[in-house]
């Protein structure tokens, strides 16, 4: 494990200023996971987080204006946050509602910026109730009204006071964030590298090979000021996926860590986003093309569905115009990530007049074999390969006969895609990102960046994506104001990728409650010319259903 000390970005001390009108508690002292074993824990968080009574059935409140809201929609966390610590909508600040900022002992103020005194249990059982302050003025209109029974406000109650007792992991003393990446033993070595020689300039990498003398504080480049010193530990995990989570958390015990920023997998990312899950760690936009899909989970964010958002756009490429004979045939590397995209394919023409026929390939055979042994398409078939590039060259001079043949350009190379001539003719290529042509402009951030610091580019989306996730955690960590709650921290990473304008290779980042997938759509392509990497759009940028 490898540690890699950071100056933090931002000047703490200005920052401050805002918890400072709500709390004379520590910064340091919120929430991570209060006793979550603790069966009145569990029931207040459910009350919270999903609108779930102790009783099983939705949570209902009313606005002042007669509206009801129920369930999920009724739940504190959809306005207030999972966190707590309130959010903005529009042109309306939604206050912080955590035991630290409700009950607090020095003067303080309301949302709307009126003197007011702190709640008791009984004013802030009140409010719940009537929707009146302790000065018993009405809160805003938004405000939901509760009836809940003695035992239920107490639980809710209770829960609030709980989100502030306990020292957040990974923040040590007054002057240190601690952070991790993860490395699976079934990456990519070039991505890896290209990564972590990324990280190392972000970071500063106490490790002689990534030039750390020259690299010092290189963050202050993104133009934040020096505060707190951050620490990056790197997490290389060894042997095979079923002992991933112990391993992680052997490491999380003995480097306790405020969140996973980057990382890179292979085929199979499950382990780490259960163990953040489970830990309540954030694992912030890591480099897999294989993330897990679990839009309920929280402390995850990923750039993109990967291969299960190509096989949305091929399905309704396919529903579109379906082929004559009524086949699919896919074809693939067992193990690889084109498996799981083939059935997620599979999956999303259930219900269509369609056959779909699997092809897996031998994970191991030689490209040359793997050529020999494909499947024959005939006309009018639907022909989709999920191949590497490697395979992609190896393919027979000639293709099928097959009326429509379709890849997956994330797997394949992008423009780089090698496929034979021939092929480039009649080939349409899922492209998940802005196309070359219309992000060359704002590629020149990251780029220059990279020329600056010495960083050789052997993978660019990945070293752009890496260089895009620090920055975007730079903007969330000066949000916080010192309050690093990991909840928070997650909220604070969604609005903030929500608000850029400059993304690397995505169109736009685009995240709401509830989304933990920043870039939703994508464009089929083909090549243009016979030879080179030009590409030609052959459909609008798509953002597909479901």
């Amino acid at each position: 494990m490898r540690r890699m000390p950071l100056r933090g970005l931002a000047s703490w001390s200005i920052l401050m200023l805002l918890p400072a009108l709500f709390s004379d508690t520590p910064a340091q002292t919120v929430s991570r996971r209060f006793n979550a074993a603790d069966p009145s824990f569990l029931a207040g968080a459910r009350l919270y987080r999903e609108g779930v009574l102790p009783s099983h059935r939705p949570l209902r409140g009313s606005r002042a204006a007669g509206a009801a809201v129920e369930g999920a929609e009724a739940a504190c966390a959809n306005c207030h946050g999972r966190s707590g610590m309130g959010s903005t909508e529009g042109p309306i600040a939604i206050p912080p509602i955590t035991g630290t900022h409700l009950f607090r002992s020095v003067a303080a103020r309301s949302a709307a910026g009126r003197a007011r005194t702190p709640y008791t249990d009984e004013t802030l059982a009140h409010a719940i109730r009537d929707g009146v302050d302790p000065e018993n003025r009405a809160l805003d209109y938004l405000m939901p009204r509760f009836d809940l029974d003695e035992e239920t406000m107490h639980l809710l109650i209770d829960y609030l006071k709980g989100m502030a007792r306990v020292r957040t992991p990974g923040v040590t003393g007054s002057d240190t964030l601690e952070f991790a990446t993860v490395v699976t033993p079934d990456s990519d070595p070039v991505r890896r590298r290209g990564m972590l020689d990324v990280l190392g300039a972000m970071f500063t990498m106490d490790d002689p090979a990534h030039g750390v003398a020259a690299r010092r504080d290189a963050f202050r480049s993104i133009g934040r000021s020096a505060g707190r010193t951050w620490a990056l530990h790197v997490w290389e995990l060894t042997g095979t996926s079923d002992s991933w989570e112990r391993q992680l958390t052997a490491h999380m015990q003995a480097q306790p860590v405020l969140a996973v920023i980057s990382g890179v997998g292979g085929d199979n990312w499950q382990p780490v986003h259960r163990f953040c899950e489970r830990e309540s760690v954030p694992c912030l936009l890591p480099l897999v093309d294989l993330p897990v899909v679990a839009e309920n989970d929280f402390y995850s964010v990923y750039f993109s569905k990967g291969v299960l958002l190509e096989a949305q756009l091929l399905a309704q490429r396919i529903t579109k115009q379906p082929s004559r004979t009524g086949r699919v045939v896919q074809v693939f590397r067992s193990g690889d990530v084109g498996e799981a995209a083939a059935r997620a394919l599979a999956a999303a023409l259930t219900g269509a007049p369609l056959s779909v026929v699997e092809h897996p390939m031998a994970a191991r055979s030689s490209p040359r074999g793997f050529a020999e042994a494909l499947p024959a398409a005939g006309e009018g078939d639907v022909f989709v390969l999920w191949l590497r590039p490697s395979d992609l060259a190896a393919l027979p001079a000639l293709p099928p006969s097959a009326s429509v043949i379709l890849a997956s350009g994330l797997m394949g190379g992008l423009e780089q895609a090698p496929l034979p001539a021939a092929w480039r003719a009649v080939t349409k290529l899922t492209y998940p990102f802005e196309l070359p042509q219309a992000r060359r402009t704002r590629m020149n951030y990251p780029l220059g960046w990279f020329r600056i610091h010495g960083i050789p580019v052997v993978d660019e989306r990945a070293q752009t994506d890496t260089y895009l996730a620090c920055v975007i955690l730079a903007d969330a960590l000066t949000k916080l104001s010192g309050n690093f709650n990991p909840d928070y921290l997650v909220e604070q990473v969604v609005a903030q990728a929500d608000h850029r304008l400059i993304n690397g290779y995505y169109p736009r980042l685009g995240l709401a409650a509830g989304q933990r997938f920043a870039s939703k759509g994508g464009y089929l392509v083909q090549f243009a010319q016979p030879t080179g990497t030009s590409l030609k759009a052959v459909s609008d940028w798509t953002v597909p259903q479901g």
